[in-house]
């Protein structure tokens, strides 16, 4: 069953995510996909992660289909402009990758390559009104396709966001340009995350949470400083500063929460920034 049954079906999500790698040498990264193969119904390939050079998701994505694995395609409008984006569209859908996760990006200044100039020609929105375009078999000038893609595609929402009204607003004009679910930026506190539940229960779509796993006090704490919307409890914080053991802390975290949000949302979407071969230790810690 796809991820798209899974999402019609109402069966609860459950999504990981990959970083393509800094150069060519890709089998770790496929070796860290095989890990939770059967265990996670899908696993999100990232885009350029915080604007820093890397091997492309669409490549990294045709990989996982060639062993077995659902990818979700993440694609940003930071780099491309509409042709890029639709050539990179069908170009997916070629390579038999049903499942997109429309987004704008983040701008070029944040990453390693500062000096690169950051396109935006669409944003996140206006792209998943250009997978819809396609899905009816034209481009955005109206040209006619010779065959067109079928998707599942996602957006983004941050219910962390303050004020909550316009990320609430956000979410229901990506539901009117077609968007089938949303994962969410990372979650620590439940107490926002039910506020936002209840801000958007009005919405009929799915929601998967996402958990990022932290790695130590200080990066809670950099977070809590500089993401925009992603605030990490005192507790939590001071549960790292304390733990002898970082990683093992992390994954009790990491199950903590996915326990907690599993009665009130439609999945969960584990980020492992890097300690990929952790997920399937926080996968058995949840009873996953």
């Amino acid at each position: 069953m796809s991820l798209c049954d899974k999402i019609s079906d109402k069966k609860f999500i459950l999504t990981s995510e990959i970083g393509p790698p800094k150069g060519t040498d890709i089998e770790e990264v496929l070796r860290d996909a095989e890990l939770v193969k059967g265990r996670v119904d899908a696993i999100n390939v990232t885009d350029l992660q915080s604007s820093v050079m890397r091997v492309g998701s669409l490549a990294i994505c045709k990989f996982l289909i060639e062993r077995g694995l659902e990818p979700v395609f993440q694609i940003t409008c930071r780099d491309r402009n509409r042709l890029a984006l639709q050539s990179d569209l069908l170009s997916a859908s070629v390579f038999g990758i049903k499942n997109i996760l429309a987004l704008t990006g983040d701008h070029p200044m944040l990453g390693d390559h500062p000096q690169a100039k950051p396109v935006f020609d669409l944003d996140s929105t206006q792209l998943l009104e250009a997978i819809r375009t396609l899905e009816s078999g034209k481009d955005m000038a109206g040209k006619e396709l010779k065959g067109s893609p079928k998707f599942c595609v996602g957006a983004v929402v941050n219910p962390g966001a303050d004020p909550l009204e316009p990320e609430v607003l956000k979410m229901e004009k990506k539901i009117a340009s077609g968007a089938q679910f949303f994962q969410t930026q990372a979650i620590y506190d439940i107490g926002l995350f039910k506020k936002f539940l209840e801000a958007s229960k009005h919405l009929k779509t799915t929601i998967i949470a996402g958990i990022v796993l932290l790695k130590s006090a200080g990066m809670a704490r950099f977070m809590n400083k500089n993401v925009s919307g992603v605030f990490v409890p005192d507790n939590l914080i001071e549960e790292m500063d304390r733990a002898p053991d970082k990683s093992a802390k992390s994954i009790e975290i990491a199950a903590r929460l996915i326990k907690e949000l599993r009665p009130m949302c439609q999945g969960v979407h584990i980020m492992p920034i890097g300690w990929d071969k952790k997920v399937p230790l926080v996968l058995d810690a949840a009873g996953l």
